[in-house]
């Protein structure tokens, strides 16, 4: 229910703000105000409440980062969300700091800001140093407010006082670097800024985009495409890099795929079917284990229009689930798979050889406890 109503409310604000910038941005600053004294109670141990915050956050900064406040509305809108920014218990709002440059309006108005928060940071790195661990919640506001003042060489020189080091805070160096123009020297610097719990995609991923901001296409697609751009699920995968690289040819990037999972080629059989590519997909079925009952699926939607296709995947569904693949595997599973190849085989006239071909597949049954050979033994009596 509050995940709902976190979504109602911000539908509600983007609404009001494509009409009404300011009042969608005082909407947008009320609900964060409001976010953790409403949330504290509530049960978030699923992770649907963190994840449900964080894109409203995306949101919500974003209508007040646009809209159009003088200098004295956005000072007050500033004063309002720092508070509500250190009053939040568990980290709601940590979006919020990461762009409080952004939220600040100006360059000035973040230069300010900057100068403000700079001691603080400088002192509880110091005493971290020292071994007396210090914490200053809003040390990515600091490091996000030099950023946008422009104050990239002072930045870069605070991040080097950093205690260990941290892409959490050597990224807004990154981003320095790049906006001085100098990307080679931001790429050396996010891959020597990988600390002891980082994750080396999140810069890997920094890198892909600053090669592509500098329009060098095959350079970050041979570095980084097929490692960063991960999906759900291989398909989600395969879509996923071919939007971020149009001009890359569709096969050329799915071969890179199958070429990058030597030995689970069977697991790309799904995204070569959807891409149309028959021939491709039939021999990723036959060259690696591949789930049984996606097979059969294919075999019962391509029955009628490509017969051929459908008797090798069937065939292939009943090759693997003699092999003992498959999850949780029925007797319709196995007969589904053997009615789907006898039908595509009565429709080429090939009936007679199919039925061989199966009964060597039942020969070499190597399922748990010979299932495929007990579930159509008695159709080959």
């Amino acid at each position: 229910m509050a995940c709902q109503r976190i979504k109602e409310a911000v539908l509600e604000i983007r609404k009001v703000a494509r009409k009404d910038p300011l009042l969608g941005a005082e909407g947008a600053i009320k609900l964060m105000e409001k976010l953790w004294p409403a949330l504290q109670h509530v049960d978030s141990s699923s992770g649907a409440l963190g994840t449900a915050v964080y894109n409203a956050m995306g949101v919500l900064v974003d209508v007040v980062v646009e809209a159009p406040a003088d200098e004295k509305t956005r000072k007050k809108w500033l004063d309002r969300l720092w508070g509500a920014f250190n009053g939040d218990g568990v980290g709601f709002l940590d979006v919020l700091g990461e762009r409080w440059g952004d939220v600040c309006g100006s360059p000035e108005v973040a230069s300010q800001w900057a100068d403000e928060l700079l001691p603080i940071v400088q002192s509880t790195w110091e005493e971290t140093r020292q071994g007396t661990f210090s914490y200053f919640r809003g040390t990515d506001a600091c490091l996000s407010c030099l950023l946008a003042a422009g104050r990239y060489r002072e930045l870069l020189d605070l991040i080097e006082l950093a205690p260990y080091i941290s892409w959490h805070n050597r990224r807004y160096g990154v981003r320095a670097l790049v906006a001085m123009g100098k990307k080679g020297e931001a790429i050396k610097y996010a891959k020597a800024s990988c600390g002891l719990n980082d994750s080396p995609v999140a810069i890997d991923r920094a890198c892909e985009e600053i090669l592509l901001s500098s329009g060098l296409y095959d350079e970050a697609y041979q570095q980084y495409g097929l490692t960063v751009n991960r999906g759900g699920t291989n398909l989600a995968t395969f879509r996923k890099i071919a939007k971020k690289y149009p001009m890359k040819d569709k096969s050329q990037i799915l071969e890179d795929l199958i070429g990058s999972t030597p030995g689970e080629e069977g697991k790309w059989f799904a995204t070569a079917k959807s891409l149309g590519m028959l021939p491709l997909a039939l021999k990723l079925a036959n060259q690696s284990p591949c789930d049984p009952r996606t097979l059969s699926r294919a075999a019962r939607d391509y029955l009628e229009k490509e017969p051929e296709f459908a008797l090798g995947v069937a065939m292939a569904s009943l090759h693997w689930l003699s092999q003992g693949w498959g999850y949780e595997i029925t007797g319709f599973d196995v007969l589904s798979a053997f009615d789907f190849a006898l039908k595509a085989a009565e429709e080429l006239g090939l009936e007679a050889q199919v039925r061989k071909d199966i009964r060597k597949i039942i020969d070499q049954d190597r399922s748990p406890g010979m299932f495929v050979k007990d579930v159509l033994g008695r159709h080959f009596k």
